[in-house]
């Protein structure tokens, strides 16, 4: 069954390290029901609005199996909440989601909106962690598998245990490591990102530029 293995917030703590001087990257897991509205989780806040939060970012979803992938290669365990995700799934193809592709997880509705883009506050939180970060930017990106930022079309509740159910699947086939490839390293697909209905304005921006550059 796919479900909710963990959910994980966090909140701003001063870091000299990070780009603006705190950072939530920090989370941890949580028992019981958590509230989610259209910004987010309770007890989740933002730090850099620049980059992160927003409607088309409300909720970051990370695959355990991603996470277990990572600890093979890192060579230690990688907890729930490591890589900053708030919602870390079990049985979900998070990678070969359709952009749209909507959950329904406790009483929520969720869309996959998005993807992550790595930064050197992931990298030097990683190894402030003890993992080995090195060239951890480029790491992540080679390794496709970004995550899913989300929509929350319909707040609710949410737990630990929920079945996460795919309710819907709009069939274009732009999967999030289709848009994350796009955006990152195969720029010839951008124009595919058009197909998506609703399209996240971080991507149709990059879209756009590119085709501008073209002609």
């Amino acid at each position: 069954m796919s479900q909710l293995v963990s959910v994980n917030v966090g909140t701003p703590r001063e870091a000299a390290w990070a780009g603006i001087g705190r950072t939530s990257i920090d989370k941890a897991p949580v028992t019981g029901p958590v509230e989610v509205g259209r910004f987010g989780l309770a007890g989740d806040e933002v730090s850099d609005t620049r980059h992160h939060g927003g409607p088309d970012q409300a909720v970051y979803a990370y695959a355990r199996e991603d996470l277990d992938r990572w600890a093979v290669d890192l060579g230690q365990e990688v907890r729930d909440g490591q890589f900053a995700e708030n919602l870390t799934t079990r049985g979900v193809e998070v990678t070969e989601a359709e952009v749209g592709e909507r959950w329904e997880v406790g009483s929520v509705l969720l869309e996959v909106a998005y993807v992550r883009t790595p930064c050197n506050d992931f990298k030097t939180w990683m190894g402030r962690c003890g993992f080995d970060n090195r060239a951890w930017v480029k790491r992540f990106t080679l390794d496709g598998a970004p995550g899913a930022y989300l929509r929350v079309l319909a707040p609710g509740t949410l737990e630990a245990g929920d079945e996460v159910r795919v309710v819907h699947s709009p069939g274009h086939g732009v999967t999030i490591g289709t848009m994350f490839r796009a955006l990152h390293t195969e720029p010839a697909l951008l124009p595919r990102l058009l197909e998506v209905d609703g399209l996240a304005a971080k991507a149709r921006r990059k879209v756009e530029q590119h085709l501008a550059s073209r002609g």
